[in-house]
């Protein structure tokens, strides 16, 4: 099976097993993932020895593209020399993002931070020597960004790890319980090590597919993070033990039924650094990140720094775009609520959270003429969202002896579009209210 599709189906799955539909009743987590709600962006960063020859982090190894060996020679050229995390934390802020994950340990088990697990990190095997997570940390909470922490539960370089190669086994966890018992310890160790240090309010899982909730103690890990931060979220990939859905690359073609979710999606096909050149343009990105929060998620955009700790000039350019559309239109985006069910508008939309005001995203090379169906409220007020623009609402078809509303037509002035996606702004006469029946004598 081709990796990327693997993993596509691995965020899937794990996506399935969140809290909202297992183990935790979910209004016992609402408040304290108020702020998730509310954030709708974050930055993913994937920074790693993998970034050396610029290879697929991990799954290089393990899908046999190259030897485990000529893997592992990477540590000798990860330096990091050119590593500013303000730098990293000032294009995060300019993105309009509110959060930011960072991998501390991806599944070939290198600590980007200075465990004292074992001897397997950046800032002992690396000619970096040096902590990645703790300065980038800081920056972050200088600038009021929350902070993530990409963790890899299984760990292929680890000699207590029972996996190693899709078609190889070090051994069996019911022939060897205790050496099973002392990579619990040690993976447990690690956690408990990110907890103390840097104290994340996000804990983002990966790898949790190849054992039970059992095996993995996932309630003792919950509790473990719980206990030291009663405030920190996490995502659904913990066999079921999580707080919030992550859905990967693939974007669901209707709203997820989950609370809470986000979209983690790559800048180009690869989520390292890599020698890919198929960047997402920023009308991609901005046209993916309007439909997700339209759909009551969020973004996890990624970028991969090269070794040395520059981050590609094409990512930059995506952030800096990201970030200016959102400061022409972040009123739509922030602190909103998704918008109304597919078939009143033909757009993505959103909604204030008093749902009284209603926001439609428009492509920019969409024709002027809009059509809103089944709106019952009466416009107050119309305009092209960060102008001084009015835009003409229009009734058409609504009929004196039926209670069914009528189309509304609404004409964009011309010079008015954004170059990336337009933002309606309606003013509602109260909180929206939609017809959802057949027509006719409703």
């Amino acid at each position: 099976m081709n990796s990327k599709f693997y993993c596509f189906l691995v965020g899937l799955f794990a996506s399935l097993s969140v809290t909202a539909q297992t183990k935790i009743n979910p209004d016992s987590i609402k408040s304290k993932m108020q702020w998730f709600a509310d954030a709708k962006l974050g930055i993913f960063i994937h920074e790693g020895i993998y970034a050396v020859d610029g290879i697929d982090e991990s799954w290089s190894f393990y899908n046999k593209k190259v030897s485990y060996e000529q893997y592992m020679k990477q540590l000798a050229g990860f330096t990091l020399k050119n590593y500013d995390a303000a730098k990293w934390a000032d294009l995060i802020q300019e993105s309009g993002a509110r959060y930011a994950v960072i991998t501390t340990k991806h599944h070939d088990g290198v600590a980007t931070y200075d465990t004292k697990m074992n001897d397997l990190s950046i800032a002992k095997a690396t000619p970096a020597i040096k902590d990645l997570i703790k300065p980038f940390f800081e920056e972050l909470r200088k600038r009021d960004i929350k902070c993530g922490a990409y963790f890899s539960l299984l760990d292929w370089s680890s000699p207590d790890y029972p996996g190693f190669l899709k078609d190889s086994t070090r051994y069996m966890i019911a022939n060897e319980p205790a050496r099973w018992a002392r990579f619990q310890h040690f993976f447990q160790g690690q956690i408990g090590e990110i907890s103390k240090q840097f104290n994340p309010d996000l804990w983002w899982f990966d790898g949790d597919w190849e054992h039970t909730a059992d095996e993995w103690q996932s309630e003792k890990v919950r509790t473990l993070i719980l206990s030291h931060n009663p405030s920190a979220i996490i995502n659904g990939r913990l066999q079921g033990y999580g707080d919030y859905a992550t859905p990967e690359q693939n974007f669901p073609v209707t709203r997820p039924a989950y609370n809470w979710w986000e979209l983690c999606m790559t800048t180009n096909d690869n989520w390292g650094f890599h020698y890919d050149n198929n960047w997402k343009t920023p009308f991609e990105v901005i046209t993916i990140y309007v439909d997700a929060v339209s759909n009551g998620g969020n973004l996890l955009l990624d970028m991969g720094p090269k070794e040395d700790g520059t981050i590609p000039e094409e990512q930059v350019n995506v952030l800096k775009e990201l970030g200016a559309w959102n400061r022409r239109n972040g009123e739509s985006i922030f602190n909103t609520i998704g918008g109304m069910p597919q078939g009143h508008f033909y757009g993505p939309t959103t909604l204030s959270k008093d749902s009284a005001t209603l926001y439609l995203f428009v492509h920019s090379k969409t024709p002027g003429t809009l059509i809103l169906k089944g709106l019952y409220n009466k416009i107050l007020n119309a305009q092209v969202l960060g102008s001084n623009k009015k835009v003409s609402p229009k009734v058409v078809g609504k009929i004196s002896w039926s209670s069914v509303p009528g189309l509304v037509y609404l004409d964009v002035p011309d010079g008015a579009q954004d170059k990336y996606v337009t933002v309606i702004k309606l003013e509602l006469d109260g909180p929206v209210r939609l017809y959802r029946g057949k027509g006719g004598f409703d």
